[in-house]
């Protein structure tokens, strides 16, 4: 199985550097059976000449999706990287969230069909998100104790971001509970998001497109599987979206919610079409 991991970016360029730094130091897992792709969503060409200069040393495929800057179009621009994806298996995350080194080996044993995972996040704090983006470092590579001292001291809200432990049957128990997921941190069988259309491009700006997506796929009869403890990021501070629309989708939401369709009402097909 090849897995697709799907990096969403906006004008960011020192916090996708993070995050590619944490995905270029995956540990257990062969070139061959992983890609990245960055989906920009209308980035400047510095965030471009980044890509660049991390293609040169990569440890897989490294490609860069890239569409205008007409405003906030994350859906479309995860559907346009998701068409290109050579994976089976499709992680999104956020171009501000850290992954783990042990990242891609453990969304390849959390996979399972007929099931998608909700992965966490760990928020870290402004002084330390900027720090990390200025001097560079991993903190998923913290011992226990650091990881507790970063807790303790306000640099992180867990302590125990370190820790993975098997949970087999309680990953199941919130099965289909759609308000457990996040956007930044979504596993997903290709397969099954082909078959639901893909995120949902009429959600306009910021806001519960990642919801509308969670609640098709269970009305389809693909589950929640709970990633704590197995799948973490590190969340970086960033000052909040803009919110203007989120009354809007709320209201897309729950109309989602009073409906029984599965397929996105402008997803996939509209750039196969």
């Amino acid at each position: 199985m090849k897995l697709s991991i799907i990096v969403s970016t906006y004008n960011r360029p020192d916090a996708l550097n993070a995050v590619l730094q944490g995905l270029a130091q995956q540990m257990g897992i062969n070139a061959k059976d992983w890609e990245v792709i960055i989906a920009d969503d209308g980035s400047t060409a510095t965030t471009q000449q980044l890509i660049a200069q991390w293609q040169n040393q990569f440890p897989c495929t490294l490609q860069h999706v890239w569409h205008e800057d007409t405003g906030f179009r994350l859906a479309a621009i995860r559907n346009l990287s998701a068409l290109k994806a050579q994976g089976e298996y499709l992680v999104f995350l956020d171009g501000d969230c850290i992954p783990f080194p042990d990242f891609a080996v453990q969304t390849l044993r959390l996979a399972e069909p007929g099931w998608f995972v909700a992965g966490n996040r760990v928020l870290l704090s402004p002084k330390y998100t900027a720090q990390l983006c200025q001097a560079g470092g991993n903190p998923a590579q913290w011992s226990a104790i650091a990881w507790l001292w970063a807790k303790l001291s306000g640099k992180a809200n867990r302590a125990l971001p370190w820790l993975r432990l098997a949970l087999t049957q309680s990953r199941k128990k919130r099965a289909q509970r759609w308000t457990v997921l996040k956007g930044c941190n979504i596993g997903v069988w290709k397969q099954d998001f082909i078959r639901i259309n893909g995120f949902d491009e009429s959600f306009s700006g910021w806001g519960h497109e990642d919801s509308d997506f969670a609640v098709r796929l269970i009305r389809a009869g693909i589950l929640l599987k709970d990633g704590r403890f197995a799948v973490p990021v590190l969340h970086l501070w960033h000052r909040e979206n803009d919110r203007s629309k989120q009354a809007e989708n709320w209201q897309k939401l729950e109309e989602t919610l009073k409906s029984t369709h599965i397929e996105a009402k402008i997803g996939l097909k509209s750039l196969t079409q």
